[in-house]
Order: structure tokens, then sequence, then C-alpha cells
């Protein structure tokens, strides 16, 4: 069987974020390079179509201002890495200026505090703009849409079966893989529980978003319909039991909204009610209570839910027992310290090495939350370009749907009281689920 070309170039996008995904969600200095060259490659690879071509030209046309923007932002980045002379660090960085007279004569220093970083993270903020291009031209209309869930869903349902059998064997480490972190939680191929279970919460709205159009669209009583929502209802089973035993506070907390905002959807929203998806969504709400009711008791049912418990909780004295909130008020701290230049993407776990001097080889490399972390590094001038690069598409209504309205409660909640945002997967899923849920396709 011969594959269309258009097949051939998602599939290869797909490949990429499989790679993505075995990796850690990408989050590695290594990793971005590989990302980099991988997603350059396939962008140029799209860029032979001429359909693509057509389609990259008219999405250039609807978004000059907002791609102008961001290529000044990444500019901007480039400029935290430039080395200035000395005295001009008075005025674009006096924190940084104080620091380095501290350490001796320095004739140059750069704004950022951790050059290599910074110069990563730089890849990692063009393949983002890359992975946008890539979307316009491969995933343009709504049956591409279905394909990349199907694909997501089926990418979280094996990362769920992986990581309950690895959970129930006590998270052994294998081969390359070390997986000495979480030993009494599900994360599969993350090192990182609650960045395992944000990936999960994607999965499952593909998987719900499946069992949705099967329902009502005319082909789904086809015999192959038909048993694909046998797998996809299996899918949503394991990606659930993969989310329950990250444990991940926040994760199951955005797990009970997802659910919520379903149910509340089909109940009094949606044009034509859906009964059989409510009942999915019940059955998902049981099976959920049933599991930790059984196996982990009714407190820890609501303790899982209660995700500000370690952020507000008393702050004790030492670097070993700092609490989240005392981190992210450390990043505030020093948001103000660096406020319009920042001191460096990707920079946060050298500062907070630099200002707790500890024998204690227990550090901090993010803020616990993102919009915190992410104002410190790059200064309100940073943060202003970017914003006005992403501001056209979140003033547009007409860009919004339910879809829309989830991933963005997933957006605040995450900026505001986790690091997750900062892993390359994680970034990748909001841009790509943002962009195929628009109900105009033509603007950003």
């Amino acid at each position: 069987m011969q594959i269309s070309k258009n097949k051939q170039y998602q599939f290869l996008f797909f490949f990429i974020l499989s790679i993505n995904i075995i990796l850690n969600g990408g989050n590695s200095n290594l990793a971005i390079q590989l990302n980099f060259i991988l997603i350059g490659s396939l962008y140029l690879f799209c860029l032979k179509d001429k359909n693509y071509r057509i389609h990259l030209k008219n999405f250039y046309n609807y978004n000059k201002n907002s791609i102008f923007f961001y290529l000044l932002f990444l500019f901007f980045l480039i400029f935290q890495l430039i080395p200035l002379p000395e005295y001009t660090l008075t005025f674009f960085s006096p924190e940084k200026y104080k620091l380095i007279n501290l350490i001796g004569n320095i004739n140059y220093s750069s704004i950022s505090l951790s050059p290599s970083n910074s110069f990563f993270q730089i890849l990692n903020f063009t393949s983002l703009l890359l992975i946008v291009l890539i979307c316009k031209m491969t995933l343009y209309n709504e049956r591409h849409k279905y394909r990349f869930y199907i694909f997501l869903s089926f990418v979280g349902f094996i990362s769920s079966i992986l990581a309950v059998i690895l959970y129930l064997y006590g998270n052994p480490d294998l081969f390359f893989y070390k997986n000495s972190y979480y030993k009494n939680s599900s994360t599969g191929f993350f090192i990182n529980r609650t960045v395992f279970s944000v990936f999960l919460l994607f999965c499952l709205i593909s998987c719900l978003e499946l069992l949705k159009y099967y329902e009502i669209n005319p082909k789904s009583k086809k015999r192959d319909y038909f048993f694909l929502k046998i797998y996809i209802r299996l899918f949503v089973i394991f990606i659930t039991i993969g989310i329950i035993t990250s444990f991940s506070r926040i994760g199951n907390f955005l797990l009970l909204i997802t659910i919520l905002f379903y149910f509340l959807n089909e109940v009094f929203f949606s044009k034509v009610r859906n009964n059989s998806f409510i009942i999915i969504i019940i059955l998902i709400v049981l099976f959920d209570l049933l599991i930790l009711g059984l196996y982990f008791g009714s407190f820890q049912i609501i303790d899982r839910f209660y995700f500000l418990k370690e952020e507000i909780s008393v702050i004790s004295d030492g670097i070993n027992s700092m609490s989240r909130f005392d981190i992210a008020k450390f990043a505030f701290k020093e948001f103000k310290n660096f406020i319009f230049f920042g001191y460096g993407i990707g920079s946060f776990e050298y500062i907070f090495q630099l200002k707790f001097i500890n024998p204690s080889s227990l550090f901090a490399n993010h803020a616990h939350s993102d919009i915190i972390e992410f104002f410190g590094e790059v200064g309100l001038i940073g943060v202003s370009l970017f914003l006005l690069s992403i501001v056209k598409f979140f003033l547009l209504i007409k860009n919004y749907n339910f879809i829309s309205y989830l991933i963005l409660t997933y957006l605040i909640t995450i900026l505001l009281f986790d690091f997750s945002l900062h892993i390359p997967i994680i970034q990748f899923l909001f841009i790509i689920f943002l962009i195929i849920n628009k109900k105009s396709y033509g603007s950003l």
C-alpha cells in the first residue's frame, strides 16, 4: 500500500515527537540539540513541497507581526549571550556587574549567568517556531487532527503500560534508563512524575476527542470503527491508571478538572447530547475513585487533589527543607534584581546555586512556578517581546473552542504552580493542541 506524501511528512513528525517522549521529554541539552536538528531537517524537507510552501506563505501573510516579534524575542535571547564590556553591564545588568566584581577583574561578560544553557534554550525556542510552521503545513484539516489524536492516544497507552509495570516492580533501572527518582510512582519514560502525568493528560484528551468523534460520525458504524472505539476505551483506562499512579497532585487535580470540563460541556453546552460519551465520563470517575478507594484509602483520595499542600507548607530553615513556595519567592526576588534584561534564559539553576552557598548537594533547577522563572530569566523586555508575538492568537475569540479553554486552564495552572512547561515535549503539545483546535485555521 502506497503512503501519500502528506502522511509521510506527518509520520516523520510523529516519529520526532516519539523520540522526545522516549528521551525524558527532550529535557536535556543533548536532546534539545537533537530536536533542533530533526525538526529543522523536517521543516526544510517540507519546504520542498509546493503545496506546503503555499500554506506557509498564507500563514506568514496572516501573521507577519507575530512572527516579527517572535524573531525579535529570539534576537533578544542571543543578545543575552553576547560578551559585553564590563562598564556596559552597569546599565544592562547592574546585579550581574556586582557579582562579577566579587569574582575579580573581568573585562567582558554576558548578561546571561549561564551562557551554555542559554544557547541550548535558544535552539529550543527556535524549534518551537519551527513546530508552529510544520503544523501549519502538515496538520491543516480535521482529518489530520484526528490522525494526530490517534498517534498520541497510542503512545500514551504504551507509556502508561510501561510505567505501571515498572511501578509494580519498584521502578528498577533498565540499561541506560535510570529510574531511581520515584520508586513509588509511575513515571514511564520520564524522570519526573508530574511531567509524566501532564503528558498523559494530553493523551487522555486525544482519546476522549476520538470517542466523541466516532460517536457522532456516520462512518463510525463501520466494523473497523467499532473495534477502534473499543481500543480507544482501553487506552482511556490505562492512561487514567497511569495518571493516578503517578501520584502527582497537580496531575490528578488537572485530571479532575478535565473530567469536570467534559461532563459540563456535554450536559449543558453541547448542541447534540451524546449519552454514550457521558456514560464513559461517569465510568472514568467511578473507576478512578474505586481504584483509589480500594488500594490507597480515602485519605489519599482527598490528599492527591490538594495540590497546593506542599507549596504553602511552613517555611523551614536551611536549603534542605525549603518549600516550593520558598523557591518561588526566591525566583521573584531575583526577577526584581534583574528586572529589565533578566539573568539569562535557562540560568535559574545557576543563580540558585550562586545565591545559596551551601555544602549540601541538593539544589533547585527550577522555580516551581514557570511564569516567575520565565520573567526572571528574560526580564520585562524579553517577556514583552514574547507576549507581543502571541497576543494576536489569544485576543481572537474565533480561535477558541472547548479544547482551547481546557488547554488554557492547564496552561494557567502550570504557569503558576509547576515547572512542566520548561520540558520540550510539554511545550510542543501545548503549541500543537492550540493550533489544531482553532476554529479558524488561517491565523496563529
